[in-house]
């Protein structure tokens, strides 16, 4: 699918991000320093009837990749209510995995350890809501090695394809380009700036489509 082309479960997804006021316009500051005109916050999914309706867009998006995986883990915090939500909404569409996620904290007692949920062994897929410096992803990695796995793949919801920021200095790279180049990992992402873009541009609301520029200017400065 080309740039000019839109890609209608990208463009089904930013509309139903910015409806449950997850995406939002304004002058945000983000972990790099930048001023960003638009944020996303994933923990707004927050309620049962919109994060069933995430987990339906990560499952398309998931079996459309073609991306080969035997689980799906979760990584502290936000990763794990999707790895759970996923891991449903892929069993109602008759593709059941087991899931597992860790804790931050290493339990001494009961069944001990940082890692719960089902066994991890195999191809496994890394859930999250989004790549910022791909730290996540090596920590999750470095789990599931030594559970004796195997990470396959990485599924987030939103690319921002922006370059990464190492102290203080952009590089060439985005966090997502880091992660597929350098961990040789896949990603898969239901939606990235340039679909927020495409929405911005047409979207029915004037006040939506006033944040188009901003947007542009910033992907411009930034963009990778």
């Amino acid at each position: 699918m080309n740039a000019s082309t839109p890609d209608p479960l990208a463009q089904q997804f930013v509309a139903f991000a910015v409806e449950a006021g997850v995406l939002r316009f304004g002058e945000f500051k983000t972990k790099a320093g930048r001023l960003s005109p638009y944020f996303f916050n994933a923990g707004l999914f927050d309620d049962g009837a919109k994060l069933v309706k995430l987990a339906q867009f990560y499952a398309q998006r998931l079996l459309a990749s073609g991306l080969d995986f035997d689980m799906i883990f979760g990584p502290a915090y936000k990763g794990i209510t999707l790895a759970a939500a996923v891991a449903m909404e892929l069993a109602r569409l008759g593709h059941n995995k087991p899931f597992a996620y860790n804790r931050k904290e290493a339990k001494d007692h009961g069944e001990g350890g940082t890692l719960v949920g089902a066994p991890v062994k195999g191809r496994v897929l890394i859930i999250d809501d989004v790549i910022s410096a791909g730290t996540s992803v090596r920590e999750s990695i470095a789990m599931i090695q030594a559970a004796g796995a195997t990470p396959c793949g990485v599924a987030i919801a939103l690319d921002r394809q922006e370059k990464a920021a190492e102290n203080g200095v952009d590089m060439d790279w985005s966090a997502v380009q880091y992660v597929t180049k350098h961990l040789h990992l896949p990603v898969a992402s239901i939606a990235g700036l340039s679909d927020l873009l495409q929405y911005l541009r047409t979207a029915s609301d004037p006040a939506v489509v006033a944040h188009a520029a901003a947007v542009q200017a910033y992907r411009d400065r930034y963009g990778v």
